[in-house]
């Protein structure tokens, strides 16, 4: 659904409402009113409703860039300095937007952070009602384990560990490895339905397999077992493995070089991760995506209701965010709030990852877009 970006505000329309001044009897009673409202706990809806009921989404949450070269370093002093263990659980460091008053998130409903975990280390198993995934950006050595299926961690690949599934991770190597971990922490939260529970100290299988049990039956190109024809909320496939998404974009933009109309826009490849049972998102409150720009390709300007946070793969180019442009490099993660407008363009060719909130907005009807120069 799209929707004009233009708006007038509550101010300007109370404006050419103004009723008079009350008399001095009046603003007496009209102030034993609002102590009486105080005192039983009540807020008249007529003080609040331009933050309430906002003529177009007023998000507190800002634009903000973290910089991968930032982060890592970082990570890698808490390696040394913050064991991994009972408690503490994971050695994770989130996102924390700078508009959401020192919260742990990235929006109001998505967390982001950088996991590290050391050479030979385990963070040992538990499970929860949030929905997490794992997102590879460079690295390998780290088998998570879920469900008591050990899935291996490599560079491009796209891990899920959807709610309430028991999960760990150990790191066979002589080297750390840091990835990123998204999950719906916020809304789970505001929505006062967290559950957790503890697993064992270790993980249920130490084995390192090339590839995991779940991949085995599952990640077969349009083929479904006979035995998992009930659909599922969450897809059953552990990891979307980096040269299967590297071969579709690629043959997206050779299929646009051949003339045949099979990218999102010109110079610009983009995929869904999706659940094989019902087509649909890989979880019910998460999206995500992957996109390629050709060198010297752009997207259109673009606002969105749902918020969405991005990680460069590889490659150079600039995001604009509310008018604001910034250069990102290798690693670098960005948010972009409600809407607030956003494009990309490439200097090199230029990979990203994107994970949001969408499939909570679409089910719920909130979902809204304006595409610059389109809608107008």
């Amino acid at each position: 659904m799209s929707i004009s970006a233009d708006s007038t505000t509550h101010e300007s329309v109370a404006a050419e409402n103004a009723v008079p001044e009350p008399t001095p009897e009046e603003a007496a009673q009209l102030e034993q009113l609002y102590q009486d409202f105080e005192a039983g706990n009540l807020i008249p809806l007529w003080t609040e409703i331009a933050d309430l009921m906002p003529m177009v989404p007023s998000p507190k949450a800002v634009p903000y860039v973290w910089r991968w070269n930032d982060l890592y370093p970082l990570a890698a002093r808490a390696g040394d300095l913050v064991p991994v263990g009972r408690g503490g659980e994971r050695r994770a460091i989130a996102l924390a937007n700078p508009g959401l008053a020192g919260t742990p998130y990235a929006t109001p409903t998505l967390w982001a952070a950088i996991q590290y975990l050391g050479a030979h280390e385990t963070a040992p198993e538990h499970r929860h009602s949030q929905n997490a995934f794992r997102f590879v950006v460079e690295g390998e050595g780290v088998w998570t384990v879920v469900n008591g299926d050990p899935v291996a961690m490599r560079r491009g690949d796209f891990l899920l560990t959807p709610g309430w599934n028991f999960h760990g991770h150990h790191n066979d190597t002589d080297q750390p490895m840091a990835w990123i971990d998204g999950l719906d922490i916020p809304f789970v939260h505001y929505a006062d339905a967290g559950f957790f529970e503890f697993g064992t100290e270790r993980v249920t299988d130490e084995a390192t397999p090339h590839v995991s049990r779940s991949e085995r039956l599952w990640a077969h190109p349009g083929l479904r077992p006979l035995s998992g024809l009930q659909d599922t909320v969450n897809s059953p496939i552990a990891a979307y493995r980096w040269e299967h998404t590297d071969a579709a974009l690629r043959e997206q933009l050779l299929l646009e070089d051949e003339g045949h109309p099979a990218t999102v826009s010109q110079g610009h490849a983009a995929v869904r991760y999706t659940n094989p049972t019902t087509g649909g998102d890989v979880m019910p409150t998460i999206r995500a995506e992957f996109h390629r720009l050709r060198a010297g390709a752009s997207t259109e300007a673009v606002r969105e209701v749902g918020s969405s946070v991005w990680q460069v793969f590889e490659g150079r180019g600039t995001v604009v965010l509310n008018g604001e442009s910034k250069v990102l490099e290798k690693g670098d993660l960005f948010v972009v709030p409600s809407w607030q407008e956003w494009s990309l363009h490439a200097e090199s060719e230029f990979d990203l990852f994107r994970f949001s909130d969408a499939p909570i907005f679409e089910r719920l009807n909130f979902n809204r877009t304006y595409i610059e120069g389109r809608n107008k």
